[in-house]
């Protein structure tokens, strides 16, 4: 380096500086923004360990990028990637990469269940042609916005999808048809657990979060009803999941409309849900609130499941309550700024059509 200093500040006129600063000051390119700062901190009389210290780079790549600026001048410092022939990761691996991260190993003669970035440039190599490294792999993964997520587990609905689409239909029907004296809910149970759901978090490196749990679990049911229009919560609590309950919200629905003359709910094939108290209940109360079952294992129908996975991400999962009665407030906390924040933007759509 001794050699290339001189020659650097020797070349290092008012117009080249100024060149330089453009460059550092542009975002586009981060490599040719870095390599400009190297050359103007060497030009400016900075020793190379001080600069390298400074930038967090090594002495290799300050000799390799002085050297490139000497010979070339300012289109030393260009990335000069171009010249290196067709790009790897086209826009025809970008799509064939999409479209082998939506499968699974096994669909191409793998037995291991979930991919790595080693398998995916295995794969692709086998499919294009062309081999990849690891970081290579990682920006293209990211460029098609693939992320690492848990997958959702389901269960198939044994119907036919005629049968399953027509029940569908039905239920939206009904909903379409709901006049201003009736009302239809969406209708779940979930359960709380006092040993917490684990779930992820971030954490710096060489950390591992620890999450103290109380040992013994304790269990408490929630079932919650949530208006299709307004979004307003109905809930009851309880100690077992039974058909008491599911009758108790039943009985609860009624005391939050009372002027509706049919409450339609829309609600899961539980076994709560139809069992022979229910039954009895319903007939008590003379239609006034009628049942409509979504075909078996369809949860993406029922619009309080989004209700649940929130109430799971906010409150229950990771959490470090001690007692059942702590984790129950904070579930009530949660479900009552729920049902008033929904009642609030329920009157303002209506304020808007008004308008």
């Amino acid at each position: 380096m001794d050699g290339i200093l001189p020659r650097l500040r020797f070349a290092a006129t008012g117009r080249i500086k100024r060149q330089l600063k453009r460059w550092i000051r542009q975002r586009k390119d981060a490599g040719l923004s870095r390599r400009s700062l190297i050359i103007l901190n060497l030009l400016d009389g900075q020793s190379v360990s001080e600069v390298a210290r400074t930038l967090h780079v090594s002495r290799s790549t300050m000799y390799r990028v002085a050297r490139r600026f000497r010979d070339h001048g300012m289109a030393g410092l260009v990335d000069r990637r171009e010249d290196n022939g067709q790009r790897k990761v086209d826009d025809d691996y970008l799509g064939l990469l999409h479209e082998v991260v939506q499968a699974s190993p096994p669909s191409f003669g793998y037995t291991r269940p979930t991919w790595t970035r080693e398998l995916l440039a295995k794969v692709m190599r086998r499919q294009t042609g062309v081999a990849v490294c690891l970081s290579t792999m990682s920006r293209a993964l990211k460029r098609i916005g693939a992320r690492r997520g848990r997958p959702r587990p389901v269960v198939r609905c044994p119907w036919s999808k005629s049968s399953r689409d027509k029940r569908l239909r039905m239920i939206r029907r009904m909903l379409q048809g709901v006049g201003r004296e009736e009302v239809a809910v969406y209708a779940d149970e979930v359960d709380i657990h006092l040993n917490p759901k684990i779930g992820s978090d971030w954490m710096v490196p060489g950390q591992q979060k620890e999450l103290l749990t109380p040992g013994q679990n304790q269990k408490r049911y929630v079932a919650g009803a949530m208006d299709a229009t307004t979004r307003r919560l109905t809930w009851v609590e309880g100690e077992k999941k039974n058909s008491m309950l599911f009758i108790g919200l039943l009985h609860a629905l009624r005391r939050a409309h009372p002027h509706a003359r049919v409450i339609h709910v829309i609600l899961d094939n539980y076994g709560i849900h139809s069992s022979a108290i229910t039954q009895a209940v319903l007939s008590a109360m003379n239609g006034r609130i009628v049942l409509h079952f979504l075909p078996p294992y369809c949860p993406q129908h029922n619009r309080i499941e989004r209700l649940w996975e929130d109430l799971h991400a906010q409150v229950t999962r990771n959490h470090t309550c001690r007692t059942m009665g702590q984790l129950m407030q904070r579930v009530r906390t949660f479900l009552r700024r729920r049902s008033r924040n929904a009642t609030k933007a329920a009157a303002r759509r209506t304020g808007r059509r008004a308008a």
